[in-house]
């Protein structure tokens, strides 16, 4: 994925760190000649944890920064594997592009089947009309990190939302 980021000319905003699969990410992004953008917040900085070889990293006060200013200067949102903290910034952006704050892209990338469970439970959740279908199809699911660049580099936000400024 840090690989076709960089071959399509893309730059890649993440979390700063330089271990586990983020830090991989970043790594394959940067070997491809691609920017990538570190926001880290000063907590885990000071546990030596922020990647020091990123283009640009980012040491913020607290996760809340961190997470604003990601959503801020991202012009897309890829969940790749991982726990809590991805969920819970996937639903964030995901919400606020449902809710009009942001018109950018927002997708999963479905390795070998991780997150299905995740997807059934939306597609539950449209059918009990606790999600919006409209609001569903917002959310891009692929298992292909090309096809999902691609995606993202063709996505036009669904007329149902109203777009507002709300800063």
């Amino acid at each position: 994925m840090g690989r076709l980021i960089a071959d399509r000319g893309m730059g890649l905003v993440y979390g700063g760190g330089d271990v586990g699969l983020m830090g991989a990410l970043a790594d394959a992004a940067l070997d491809g000649g691609g920017e990538v953008v570190g926001v880290i917040p000063e907590a885990l900085a000071d546990l030596e944890l922020g990647h020091a070889g990123v283009t640009d990293l980012r040491v913020v006060d607290t996760m809340h920064t961190r997470k604003a200013h990601i959503i801020d200067i991202s012009d897309a949102f890829v969940a790749l594997p991982g726990g809590l903290g991805t969920l819970e910034e996937l639903a964030e952006v995901w919400t606020l592009a449902q809710l009009g704050y942001h018109a950018k892209p927002c997708a999963i990338l479905n390795v070998d089947g991780y997150y299905d469970p995740l997807v059934a439970f939306l597609d539950h959740a449209v059918d009990h009309r606790f999600i919006g279908a409209e609001h569903r199809t917002m959310l891009i699911v692929e298992t292909d990190p090309g096809v999902l660049l691609e995606r993202i580099e063709h996505y036009e936000a669904p007329t149902a939302v109203k777009w507002v400024d709300r800063r």
